[in-house]
């Protein structure tokens, strides 16, 4: 698959505008694993690899480990995130899914059990911030490094 265009280059403008939300979210207050978790979720419910490339490097060199980034997706069956962690990745997950129906009372509530009204509402923006990155990156097709080690010579 070909890049499409350069959302970056073609429209700086709304990249810049998109960097002051995210720099907001940045700066909110919400611990940056739990922030990294949040865009890894998203960014795999949408599939796109731009952001989930850039966002596992990033949980990597903030400490994350390997096995919590194996298994973000299987979150529901697994014991390794906290109970706060596991309010936001549901709220995640109902505000991305968003065309499957509105975000039940329950998910709410479990929300609201770990996180402050103003922590709502900046974890909600910084969710609406990855799925409006994905839907950047997955529609243009933005290309992610190529990691893969060199092929020895033969």
């Amino acid at each position: 698959m070909s890049q499409r265009l350069n959302a970056f280059q073609v429209a700086p403008g709304a990249i810049e505008a998109m960097l002051k939300t995210q720099a907001y979210v940045n700066a909110c207050g919400l611990e940056h694993s739990l922030l990294e978790l949040v865009k890894m979720r998203a960014s795999q419910i949408n599939g796109c690899a731009y952001c989930l490339h850039m966002h596992a490097a990033d949980a990597r060199k903030a400490g994350e480990s390997e096995a919590r980034l194996y298994l973000l997706d299987a979150w529901h069956e697994s014991e390794l995130y906290t109970p706060r962690e596991r309010a936001a990745l549901g709220w995640t997950e109902a505000l991305t899914r968003l065309s499957q129906g509105a975000p039940s009372d329950t998910a709410f509530a479990e929300l609201r059990a770990h996180f402050s009204e103003k922590e709502c509402v900046d974890l909600s923006l910084a969710i609406s911030a990855i799925n409006s990155w994905n839907r950047i990156n997955a529609g243009f097709r933005t290309r992610h490094p190529d990691d893969r080690p060199a092929k020895a010579a033969a």
